[in-house]
């Protein structure tokens, strides 16, 4: 049997929710089955380390996602692949104009976000009137697909849902080497919150809720670097907030999560967050704010976590006060999160898009 060449589409494979999921893909898929390439606008990012060996890298070496069409389109025609996964919302939209010109090849978009919610530029959305082009689409969660039938109107039966995967042997191995963080201080509560640090992940609201728990033994560790950091910063010094903690970007956040008293998603959107499944994964509890984006389809109530409204600071601040006067099972979250997002229940769904494209 003809292995299927699949060739997955992303900017780089720095640290995200989208390259994570890629990697995980391309590293596991069947290779009786599949011959998996990852093409790069730039070959950089950490993920880099993480790819198998027999996964080729095809980068194409451009700054700027809008001049890449062109690069993308040509190693399209000159490897005919059975097989292109764009996983990338912005390159998704671009490509979709351009899918009919290549009739043999099947065409996949792995969709990010909740569109409406995350896209703003009117030339982008333009090309989401294209997007029934593709073969496939991949939403990540019912809310982000209800959003392209709704907004965009895509076809419902070319959209499939498929949630994200969580690699517990990488996880775990992480865990297996990691200490408690040093900057988690003894009588206090630790409270993790894990992010870009822009508007859409909510850390100004998390900040004003903080400002009501000043007086709390509890400190907040925010773990993530971005555009608005400055400002945030300056928040923090506004509000006088000494029990919290910027981070940055770590390397192995897993430390953080397997310490924490608490985990906090305060996004005002997602996609389906990875952040929240690994939460999960090192068995920690998580309080998380009532967004678009899957989190009804991750949080079983009172068993991984609870969800609130975190414009409502004051409500917030007490939920979080109560949510760590209890206790929890740390087994029962990660298996929570086990039994229904392993990788190997979700990479069993993708291969299976994967070989009924090609029937």
């Amino acid at each position: 049997m003809k292995k299927i060449s699949v060739i997955f589409i992303l900017p780089d494979l720095e640290t995200g929710g989208a390259e994570r999921i890629i990697t995980t893909i391309a590293n596991h898929l069947s290779r009786d089955k599949f011959e998996p390439k990852i093409l790069l606008l730039r070959k950089q990012g950490g993920y880099l380390n993480f790819l198998k060996k027999d996964v080729e890298i095809i980068d194409v070496d451009t700054e700027r996602i809008r001049h890449s069409l062109k690069p993308i389109l040509r190693e399209i025609y000159r490897r005919k692949p059975d097989i292109v996964f764009s996983g990338f919302g912005e390159v998704n939209a671009y490509l979709s104009l351009f899918v009919k010109l290549f009739p043999r090849t099947k065409f996949i978009a792995r969709e990010t976000n909740v569109v409406s919610h995350h896209v703003t530029r009117k030339e982008i959305k333009f090309f989401y009137s294209f997007y029934n082009n593709y073969q496939q689409i991949i939403a990540q969660s019912d809310d982000m697909k209800k959003d392209l039938i709704d907004n965009f109107n895509v076809n419902e039966k070319k959209i499939i849902k498929i949630n994200n995967p969580v690699d517990f042997d990488f996880i775990e191995e992480k865990l297996a080497l990691s200490n408690k963080p040093e900057c988690f201080k003894y009588n206090y509560k630790n409270v993790v919150a894990i992010g870009n640090l822009s508007e859409r992940k909510g850390f100004d609201n998390l900040l004003k809720v903080f400002s009501r728990l000043k007086n709390e033994n509890i400190l907040l560790h925010i773990l993530g670097d971005g555009k608005d950091r400055e400002i945030l910063h300056q928040m923090k010094d506004f509000l006088n907030l000494k029990k919290v903690i910027f981070h940055g970007k770590q390397e192995n956040p897993y430390q953080f999560l397997k310490y924490a008293d608490l985990f906090i998603l305060s996004s005002r959107y997602e996609g389906f967050p990875n952040v929240l499944l690994e939460a999960g994964a090192c068995g920690t509890y998580s309080l998380v704010n009532n967004c678009p984006g899957g989190i009804n389809e991750i949080i079983q109530d009172r068993i991984n976590g609870e969800i609130s409204d975190i414009e409502n600071h004051d409500d917030f601040s007490q939920k979080i006060i109560q949510v760590l006067h209890g206790s929890y099972d740390s087994s029962s979250i990660k298996n929570s999160i086990k039994s229904r997002f392993s990788k190997e229940i979700i990479l069993d769904k993708y291969e299976k898009v994967l070989l009924d494209l090609m029937k």
